[in-house]
């Protein structure tokens, strides 16, 4: 039977296997020095792949369960289980930090870019990537009940609008040369319906959106915002 756990894991490989979330991952990487720390790693991917690029790569996590898969899954990498506000590390040992879907996760997205800060050496690099939890681009017949929907997910997060302040966060929390882009991951396919179904949209929403895929006629965009800041002394 599976659990909504293996569920999850299924549904993050499946959005990580993007070809356009692969290419934002590796594109979040860059200038990131020789020591990395990755907070809320999940399972450990870009902990895995930073290691086998040569980089001494540490994954942080809240969930015990993540860190014990990351282990098995990137032997390669260092993992702990620790919060995205007292990360397990010393005062300046990383060259780079990174945190990719997890601010929204938090009531106090602040305090986790403070500890940034503080995990960072003179002139290290911080990288945010999220999403912007109302900002579902989804073609429907009813548009009034699809911004409901998408708004209606967006409560359900801690702080889903967080990624329109990446760049004010990391401005007003110890950094510099503050620079912010935007990717999106189209979707035409029916590889979006687990995604959608996560929405928690009515059947027969969902229903219409799978007819779509199968006529070839699905579209859905979700734009993630990367920001990166240095260090300021």
């Amino acid at each position: 039977m599976t659990t909504p756990m293996a569920e999850l894991i299924s549904l993050l490989d499946a959005f990580d296997n993007l070809p356009r979330v692969r290419e934002l991952r590796e594109h979040a990487y860059r200038g990131l020095g020789d020591v990395v720390v990755d907070v809320g790693c999940g399972t450990g991917r870009a902990v895995g792949e930073l290691a086998a690029a040569g980089t001494r790569a540490i994954g942080v996590d809240l969930d015990p369960g993540a860190i014990e898969l990351a282990r098995e899954r990137w032997p390669a990498g260092e993992f702990h289980v620790g919060d995205a506000t007292a990360i397990p590390l010393d005062d300046g040992s990383v060259t780079g930090y990174r945190a990719d879907k997890l601010l929204h996760t938090l009531p106090e997205p602040e305090l986790a870019v403070l500890e940034a800060r503080r995990v960072l050496a003179p002139d290290g690099r911080a990288v945010l990537i999220g999403q912007d939890w109302d900002t579902w681009v989804i073609d429907s017949d009813d548009p009034e009940l699809t911004r409901a929907i998408v708004h209606a997910r967006a409560d359900r997060v801690r702080s889903p609008r967080v990624a329109r302040r990446h760049r004010n966060l990391l401005l007003d929390n110890g950094f510099t040369d503050v620079t912010v882009e935007v990717r999106t991951i189209v979707w035409t396919d029916a590889g979006c319906l687990p995604a959608l179904a996560d929405l928690g949209a009515p059947r027969a929403w969902l229903d219409d959106q799978a007819a779509r895929a199968r006529a070839d006629r699905l579209f859905v965009a979700l734009p993630f915002f990367l920001a990166t800041g240095i260090r300021a002394d």
